[in-house]
């Protein structure tokens, strides 16, 4: 079966920064959903037409993947309106932010706590791989047509590396 919208792939891959750092790996196939949320538009775009055992290189620029790193997506916030067990690494939905943070802060992003200091925390709301150029290699493992139930949700919850916030005591991004 080859690869159209609103199917069912199994992928597996390996992601390198341009330098040919490994930043993820997936030796198991796991399933995304096309025509959804889960995977980058260029990515889904590559894929098209493929079929089960096919591979592809890809290279993505930050405007194909995770967008430039904006500066004004930083923010310096007080210390003392954050849980004790703060942790570099954690982050928050913008909506949940501690009561007391700067008004100006956008809440439609996540936001990664990457300093503490004795008084104040840096928050950012990039995508750690924001402003990365990005190769991937990645093999159709299987195809298959997606469910009505799963088309209408839109996604098999198995996004391409999409912040999810997490509980202040969990600091797993992914």
């Amino acid at each position: 079966m080859k690869i159209t919208p609103q199917c069912v792939v199994a992928l597996t891959w390996t992601l390198k920064d341009t330098l040919g750092e490994v930043l993820d790996e997936l030796d198991e196939p796991v399933e995304f959903l096309l025509g959804g949320d889960d995977l980058l538009a260029k990515i889904e775009e590559s894929l098209q037409d493929h079929e089960a055992g096919d591979q592809l290189d890809l290279h993505l620029e930050p405007e194909n993947a995770f967008g430039d790193y904006d500066e004004n997506l930083v923010f310096l916030e007080l210390r003392n309106i954050f849980p004790a067990e703060l942790e570099e690494g954690m982050t928050f939905d913008g909506v949940a932010l501690p009561a007391g943070v700067s008004a100006p802060i956008p809440h439609n992003h996540i936001y990664t706590v990457t300093e503490i200091y004795p008084d104040h925390v840096v928050l950012d709301g990039n995508h750690p791989l924001a402003g990365i150029a990005l190769r991937l290699t990645a093999k159709v493992e299987s195809v298959r047509d997606a469910t009505e139930p799963e088309i209408g949700k839109g996604s098999l919850g198995t996004g391409f590396f999409k912040l999810e916030p997490q509980a202040p005591v969990n600091t797993t991004v992914h």
